[in-house]
C-alpha cells in the first residue's frame, strides 16, 4: 500500500482514511487477514501507537475485526463495505460540486465537464 500523508493535519485520521479506501476499493478483501500494526506502521513510516489508533477507529467503524488468537481481519460484512464506499463517493462528489460552484460553474456544467474529461482521459467503464 502506498501512503500519502500530509503534515498539515493529524496523521492517524489520514491513516484511517487511506486504509478505509483500500478496503472499499478491494485492496484488502472481505474476511482476509490484515497486516499487523507493526508492519503497517513500519511501511507507512509512522509510530506504532499512531497506527494502532487508526486501526482501533477502523474496528469501531466495523471494517476490521480482532481475534485474540489470529489477529485482525477485514470484515465479512460486504453490505457495510458497500455502504462506506457509497458514503465516500457521495462525499467526493459533494466536494467536487462545491469546488466547481466556487469557480462559478453550475452543478450541470460541472457534471458535463467531468464527462468531457473522462472521455478525454479514456476512462473506461468497469
Amino acid at each position: 500500500m502506498e501512503w500519502n500523508l500530509d503534515d498539515s493535519r493529524s496523521i492517524w485520521p489520514q491513516l484511517r482514511e487511506q486504509i478505509m479506501r483500500a478496503i472499499v476499493a478491494g485492496e484488502y478483501k472481505p474476511g482476509d487477514a490484515f497486516p499487523t500494526v507493526r508492519d503497517l506502521a513500519q511501511d507507512a513510516g509512522v509510530n506504532r501507537n499512531t497506527m494502532q489508533r487508526a486501526m482501533a477507529e477502523l474496528e469501531g467503524d466495523g471494517l476490521l475485526i480482532t481475534n485474540r488468537t489470529s489477529g485482525r481481519k477485514v470484515t465479512d460484512d460486504q453490505k457495510l463495505i458497500l455502504k462506506i464506499k457509497e458514503e465516500l463517493a457521495q462525499k467526493n462528489i459533494e466536494n467536487f460540486i462545491d469546488e466547481m460552484q466556487s469557480l462559478g460553474y453550475t452543478a450541470e456544467e460541472a457534471v458535463k465537464m467531468a464527462e468531457r474529461v473522462t472521455e478525454k482521459k479514456g476512462v473506461n467503464d468497469k
